[in-house]
């Protein structure tokens, strides 16, 4: 374990990561010419392409990669919404060893199905049990390895990978629009920039219904805000991780809020312009990019996963109302 991750620990994490996750491809986001304030390139970095469907797989592979015998001898757990516990299950079966997830009480189904047919157990809590073990690192009586889905810097390194990529495809990007959940995935990706590109903007984007990270930002530090959950589930959280927050102020160069109608227009447009399924995460980044957030140059946007419930894309699809 190391404390302050560094471009040398994302690019040693690419090594391991390799055979697990999908060097995902940078494709152009078709946009339409009613946007006004959008950039004059939006790019798409398809996380959702990934075996899981989130780019989660990456950090869960480095960690479970640099874990001692020992250590995953009574298996593993993580405390996640969803793609997480996913990634985490999906390289315990591949290492052969038990895997339970700590789930929120509005987790989708659609995530907690894929958990369970990856060979993961699954608890599930109250929102507020669920955000205690998100603090505390540990859930009461659980036995094993805990991976953190957030703040583990193995985790955050195999996210940085994401970063690598982007700057081999499009070394002159402007901005990079991450959306945050924890912050795991933004700091990663942050780390790489800032070493390889400084000039480069990282940028979070989240959604009106739970934007802990912009009132952190305003404030000056954590504040607790009301969380409502939606369709974006990937997302938000009712106040910034206390061991994440020195991290994403100093790496972070804002972010992006938007509201729930315009993500549900992101996903629209996604899927009628580029033939991509993403889900609220994912569809953020993009929202906040079309809405002139993150500027006017070569803006990189995300798309953190594709695991949306059928019903609820069939919803956005078919109406333009917000859900």
């Amino acid at each position: 374990m190391f404390a302050d991750l560094t471009l040398a620990h994302i690019e040693a994490a690419r090594d391991r990561v390799r055979g697990a996750a999908v060097r995902t491809p940078l494709v152009r986001l078709h946009v339409p010419l009613d946007y006004d304030g959008a950039p004059q390139e939006i790019w798409l970095k398809l996380e959702n392409l990934q075996p899981i469907g989130a780019f989660k797989i990456r950090g869960a592979a480095n960690a479970i990669a640099m874990a001692t015998e020992a250590e995953l001898a009574r298996g593993v757990y993580t405390c996640s919404a969803g793609n997480m516990a996913q990634g985490v299950a999906w390289m315990a079966r591949e290492r052969g060893v038990p895997c339970t997830a700590v789930v929120p009480d509005h987790a989708p189904q659609t995530k907690l199905d894929a958990i369970r047919r990856l060979g993961g157990d699954v608890i599930r809590v109250p929102f507020a049990e669920w955000w205690q073990v998100m603090t505390s690192h540990r859930y009461e009586g659980m036995d094993g390895l805990f991976i953190h889905p957030v703040s583990d810097p193995r985790v955050m390194a195999g996210n940085g990978t994401i970063g690598l990529e982007i700057l081999e495809d499009l070394p002159d990007v402007d901005a990079v629009v991450v959306p945050y959940g924890g912050g795991g995935l933004a700091c990663g990706i942050a780390t790489a920039l800032r070493a390889l590109r400084p000039g480069a903007k990282t940028l979070a984007s989240e959604v009106e219904t739970s934007a802990a990270l912009a009132a952190a930002l305003q404030a000056g530090e954590p504040t607790t805000i009301t969380y409502t959950p939606s369709f974006v589930d990937g997302i938000g959280s009712s106040r910034v991780l206390d061991d994440m927050w020195p991290r994403a102020k100093a790496l972070l160069d804002g972010s992006c809020v938007v509201s729930l109608h315009d993500v549900a227009a992101a996903v629209r447009l996604l899927v009628e312009r580029n033939r991509v399924v993403s889900e609220g995460a994912g569809a953020s980044s993009v929202a906040a990019a079309l809405a002139g957030m993150a500027g006017t140059g070569k803006v990189v946007c995300v798309l953190s996963g594709g695991n949306i419930d059928r019903h609820t894309l069939s919803g956005i699809l078919t109406s333009d109302a917000t859900m």
